[in-house]
């Protein structure tokens, strides 16, 4: 007698796909090997030495101690590896978020610097709930609603001003504020305090970083060295400008002479920490949560659905909110404050090889032994030097093209940019990202209040149909075709009453009005009301009103209703069934 082991039941099966699901670490951890490791952790490398620096001067654009920039950087990136399923997106504080958080905290009226922090813990707790409970609800599609040219002119705008806010810490003056107007109002008023020797840390430090950026690895490649060692070491960049720069100031006393510097920086392991629960702070920090949470949700997602992309592998945008709601509350937990995927922390993290999200735990690894052991060495680090960093770094998310190519494409579009950047820089970024989640919405609805309706009729010798402005067709005097491009609903349900009313009040004999409706994908409840309208308006002028390819799930809906029991005409199939119907007995159609 054979013997073979008990298949497992369906049940089971779908359990366990079910709990992979919510927990993408159990995919891929079962075809985890020694290869996968052993590229995951020279990722991990790379993406350590690029975003020590970066961490630390993240945190000081958000206003906070640097030591809770690495905090951000630890427990956060092991939380998204385990609910994540972004193969190579690298969380952890960016740039736009940073400054986001400094707009928010930075309008309470707080006292103290424990304060301060408490309401950015806070902050990131807030966000990771927001994050987490849109996706158990599968929400993720609302941020479908803000509009890649208002997200574009967003980024462009906060690179400026994030760049601008550092200027200030480069020439060693003071000069703070929300807006542009404010950053240069301050910069003028203080710059007879400009330090020289700072300027000169920044501006040298500034144009390393920018050089190293782009000429480094050639330069090295053209000395020999292979090109993942030379990737490396152009990576490294920042690391030795931090290195340099601190050694430079320790060794000749510069604090002394009015640099500033970072100063004591906690070594340990991350505090764990609590965000308030006072009402009066959720209620201040709500807008900022939902708004930071939008903004970096479409970011993280963008980022990583390109590179996954590149690899023929996909993500669940509603796990990714799991993932970074979990990241966030674990930023919260141990004394962080809102991270995100960064753009160009992730594609690095991509280019040097990463396979799956443990990358990042071993990211996580190296920042922890960095707060650990390393923080003593950086007490000398000259501020000038993280605000080259951030400079350079958010410099590359400015992209001006996109009003030439938006104002090329589209008028609306490029209003959209333009406002956004505008508003942004005149006002502040939360004012900013809330006048481009109005105008995505705004753009939304007065898009589809004016849908596309074209006249059509028959190309000769075929049963398509066509644009009787674009192509030579077939047509007839007593019938009128008309194709809507658009979904009806109660935003536009007037404009094609009025349309038909306009159209068919001629002085040629209309008997009939066809509305194609391949393009319709849904009706509401007002557009309904506004179709039986037209009927009986079309009715009493003696015309009368047919539908054709009508997609199924509209038919169910109207089959619901009334409507069709009160149709003065017929639904067809097809345009043309509905043509050779209503043509039926009539002259030949004219061209």
């Amino acid at each position: 007698m054979s013997s073979s082991m008990p298949r497992p039941s369906r049940t089971s099966r779908f359990g366990r796909g079910r709990l992979e699901r919510h927990l993408p670490i159990l995919q891929w951890t079962k075809t985890y090997d020694r290869d996968t490791l052993t590229s995951d952790t020279v990722a991990a490398v790379i993406v350590t030495i690029m975003l020590i620096p970066q961490s630390l001067a993240y945190a000081l654009l958000a206003g906070l101690p640097p030591e809770m920039g690495l905090y951000a950087s630890i427990l956060p990136l092991v939380a998204y590896a385990i609910f994540g399923t972004s193969r190579a997106l690298a969380v952890g504080p960016v740039a736009v978020i940073s400054l986001m958080t400094a707009a928010a905290v930075g309008n309470m009226a707080l006292e103290g610097t424990a304060e301060y922090a408490m309401a950015a813990i806070t902050l990131a707790f807030m966000s990771g709930l927001i994050l987490t409970v849109m996706g158990v609800f599968r929400l993720g599609f609302l941020a479908n609603f803000l509009s890649h040219p208002v997200i574009a002119g967003f980024i462009t705008a906060s690179g400026l001003l994030i760049a601008a806010s550092q200027i200030g810490t480069i020439l060693g003056i003071s000069g703070g504020g929300h807006s542009l107007v404010q950053l240069l109002g301050n910069l003028w008023v203080n710059l007879s305090d400009i330090n020289p020797i700072t300027v000169t840390i920044g501006v040298m430090t500034t144009a390393f970083l920018f050089w190293v950026r782009k000429g480094l690895k050639p330069l090295l490649i053209s000395a020999g060295f292979r090109p993942r060692l030379a990737d490396l070491l152009a990576k490294a960049g920042p690391v030795a400008a931090v290195a340099v720069t601190t050694l430079t100031v320790w060794a000749f006393d510069l604090a002394g002479k009015g640099v500033a510097i970072v100063g004591t920086i906690p070594s340990g392991l991350p505090p764990l920490t609590l965000p308030s629960f006072s009402g009066e702070v959720w209620g201040q920090l709500f807008i900022s949560a939902l708004l930071i949470s939008v903004i970096g949700f479409v970011e993280s997602v963008s980022v990583a659905q390109t590179l996954a992309a590149k690899k023929r592998q996909r993500i669940d945008p509603d796990q990714e909110l799991v993932g970074l709601g979990t990241a966030n509350i674990a930023a919260a937990l141990t004394g962080g404050y809102p991270v995100t995927g960064g753009f160009a922390r992730s594609v690095v993290n991509f280019d040097a090889g990463a396979e799956t999200p443990a990358a990042g735990a071993f990211t996580a690894i190296g920042i922890l032994l960095a707060a650990m052991f390393l923080t003593p060495l950086l007490h000398f680090l000259p501020k000038a030097t993280l605000a080259a960093t951030i400079i350079v770094a958010v410099l590359s998310l400015v992209d001006l093209s996109i009003l030439k190519r938006s104002w090329t494409y589209s008028r609306i579009d490029f209003a959209a940019v333009a406002t956004t950047i505008a508003i942004t820089l005149g006002l502040g970024v939360e004012m900013g990202v809330s006048a481009g989640v109005i105008l995505s919405l705004a753009l939304f609805l007065y898009k589809t209040s004016r849908p596309h309706v074209a006249e059509v009729g028959l190309v000769p010798g075929t049963q398509h149909f066509r644009n009787i402005l674009r192509h030579k067709v077939q047509t007839d005097p007593g019938v009128v075709t008309l194709r809507i491009d658009e979904s009806l609903y109660f935003a536009n349900a007037r404009f094609l009453e009025d349309y038909i009313t306009n159209r068919v009040t001629c002085d040629q004999p209309i008997r009939h009005v066809v509305l194609m409706c391949s393009a319709v994908n849904e009706i509401d409840m007002s557009a309904l009301e506004s179709l039986e309208a037209i009927n009986a308006r079309l009715r009493d002028m003696g015309i009368t009103l047919h539908l054709s390819e009508v997609k199924g799930p509209v038919m169910d809906r109207l089959k619901r209703s009334h409507f069709l029991d009160d149709l003065s005409g017929r639904v067809f199939l097809s345009q043309y069934d509905a043509m050779v119907a209503v043509t039926a007995g009539s002259s030949a159609p004219t061209s």
